[in-house]
């Protein structure tokens, strides 16, 4: 659904869904604040809080126990990844992993850029400015990395690509450990990044689509991995 569709609670449950997929700021199992302090923390009314809540009840995201407060689920449905017991039985080499990156990512790019709410936008945006305050100052941009494609996968909003992120980390964790001292693919990177935040920031789907596509082809040349016309 287009983020200019969404009613104003609809748009809260996305960033408390996001506080849970993306940031980890809240935890499965945790309990939400309360309701003045998280209602100030979102800046919206009780009752449209009350109503996000609601739906992220009915999507089994969170739930209400009684006379204790609302919870994180401890595993809900919106968080079934594929595990790493999975992962490590399957397969896989470079050429598979970016090949299914180029499979996937783009697309998901050109629908976070359709459908991802305001605060989605400007959580992407953060991410990638962090990612690039992290290489200036020569720190492991792993985690923050992979948040930044993280935040555009659950910006998409559909739900397979969310449970496919494990495989995309992955990718993540490879690249950036192979770039750490070649300086000309941290500067691809870089560029890369900023065009496709730039793309998204303005909800230029197809620009963001041929951004990522061009990333994750820059990454399978730094590679050596096989690019099929």
């Amino acid at each position: 659904m287009a983020q200019q569709d969404k009613t104003l609670s609809q748009q809260v449950a996305d960033t408390i869904l996001s506080m849970i997929t993306v940031e980890g700021s809240l935890q499965p199992g945790d309990k939400l604040p309360n309701e003045n302090e998280f209602s100030a923390r979102l800046h919206v009314s009780r009752a449209t809080l009350r109503e996000a809540v609601r739906i992220l009840v009915s999507h089994n995201v969170l739930e209400i126990r009684r006379g204790r407060g609302t919870y994180v689920v401890e595993r809900s449905l919106h968080e079934h990844p594929i595990s790493e017991d999975e992962l490590s039985g399957l397969r896989m080499n470079l050429h598979d992993l970016f090949e299914f990156r180029l499979m996937v990512e783009p697309k998901a790019a050109w629908y976070a850029a359709k459908r991802g709410t305001d605060a989605e936008i400007e959580r992407i945006l953060k991410y990638g400015k962090e990612e690039e305050d992290f290489i200036a100052a020569g720190k492991d941009r792993t985690e923050v990395e992979q948040a930044f494609h993280k935040s555009i996968a659950m910006a998409a909003h559909n739900e397979f690509i969310g449970r496919l992120i494990p495989i995309i980390y992955k990718a993540i964790y490879q690249g950036v450990r192979f770039s750490e001292n070649h300086e000309e693919i941290v500067r691809d990177t870089l560029n890369d990044h900023r065009m496709l935040m730039d793309f998204i920031a303005q909800r230029n789907s197809v620009g963001a689509e041929t951004a990522m596509r061009l990333h994750i082809v820059h990454a399978m040349s730094s590679f050596g991995v096989e690019i099929e016309e």
